[in-house]
């Protein structure tokens, strides 16, 4: 098995089309969007939306039991093991009104977006870039095998070089970088939808108890009136 795969392997191209890869991957990149694709690789495996999605609709629906009676001052009390649901929720609790709370989860859905295009972003542009440099290994390649034509037993390595530097780009592209930066964009859009659906959730029961609390303002002052 081992000799079946080792003429597929050359050390030089691989450093080279690999190496090359990462280098252009990281050059537009910041630090920290680097940082954010590799810590993607952990969800990327062990993400599940669905269960995600299931779980915060049951926690929502707890929170809405006990604001009926308590208030959404109370919404901290429903504990999840979903960590969006549960800061939302002590958000809502300690927020300054509804418009508060709506500017929050704005600005939380905002830098959750930026995170994780971010992430994806990397890991499309490495899928995009690296038959471009699998193809400057092939030039090299090439290029070294020209060079030595009067010497067969240096034409073999070069040759190798030049072959498997386009397959090693080819392989980056369309089974490594590729298929991670489709899977966490669906990921990501499929944690989207349920985080949006819980924050219209929860900005309606706020908008709800506000109005309530309207109601009675008005009727009191009527009665005073």
């Amino acid at each position: 098995m081992i000799g079946s795969i080792y003429p597929f392997f050359d050390s030089l191209a691989f450093a080279l089309i690999f190496g090359g890869t990462i280098i252009a991957s990281l050059l537009p990149a910041t630090g920290r969007d680097a940082r954010r694709a590799l810590g993607a690789l952990k969800p990327f495996l062990r993400a599940r939306p669905a269960r995600d999605a299931v779980t915060a609709e049951a926690a929502v629906r707890r929170i809405q039991r006990i604001s009926e009676y308590k208030g959404t001052i109370c919404a901290d009390w429903v504990k999840t093991p979903v960590d969006f649901v549960h800061r939302a929720a002590c958000r809502l609790a300690d927020a300054d009104g509804r418009e508060a709370f709506e500017t929050w989860a704005r600005e939380e859905l905002e830098d959750r977006k930026a995170r994780h295009g971010a992430a994806i972003a990397f890991w499309r542009h490495a899928g995009d870039v690296a038959p471009a440099i699998g193809m400057i290994g092939t030039v090299l390649g090439l290029v070294g095998m020209f060079a030595s034509m009067n010497d067969p037993t240096a034409m073999g390595p070069a040759m190798a070089v030049a072959m498997l530097s386009t397959l090693y780009g080819l392989v980056i592209a369309y089974i490594v970088a590729g298929p991670i930066a489709a899977r966490l964009e669906r990921l990501s859009d499929a944690e989207r939808g349920w985080q949006v659906r819980t924050v219209e959730r929860l900005v309606a029961l706020a908008r709800a108890e506000e109005d309530e609390h309207r109601g009675w303002r008005e009727r009191a002052l009527r009665r005073v009136g």
